[in-house]
């Protein structure tokens, strides 16, 4: 499926505040088709192999730290050219500099707390998929 499917995850702040509808409408607004959808509970453990790319970076523990506040909502999405078509939806890293009709720029708050993660290249979407799904989970 390679091309085919994504992933992505609503981070704390956009569950904290209410979002996780709108944010999910945009996604199949979008022409995405969910494969796999769940709210879970990042652990530490998890939270540090999820982001272990980041992990020689100065901000890697308080990243982990952010992401195991409240409940994230994953899920794994299907469409065309998925991982590049869904980093066009989701908007810049930091919302001050993306568009405001994406979901970072409507829902984001800061760099960190940008409202969604989405996968820079189909060989991370399968990694994290893997992490994050089980087979079973997946349809």
């Amino acid at each position: 499926m390679a091309g085919k499917i994504t992933f992505t995850m609503i981070k704390p702040n956009a569950v904290k505040n209410g979002h996780c509808g709108s944010i999910l409408h945009m996604i199949n607004a979008a022409g995405f088709c969910y494969k796999g959808l769940k709210m879970i509970k990042m652990t530490p453990g998890l939270a540090k192999k999820f982001y272990a790319v980041h992990k020689d970076r100065p901000f890697f523990n308080d990243l982990v730290d952010y992401m195991c506040t409240s409940p994230v909502v994953v899920a794994a999405i299907s469409g065309d050219n998925a991982v590049e078509s869904f980093r066009n939806l989701i908007g810049a890293t930091d919302p001050k500099t993306a568009a405001p009709d994406t979901i970072r720029g409507k829902y984001g708050e800061s760099i960190q707390m940008n409202a969604i993660h989405g996968s820079d290249s189909d060989e991370n979407a399968a990694k994290e998929i893997a992490l994050i799904f089980k087979d079973e989970e997946l349809f």
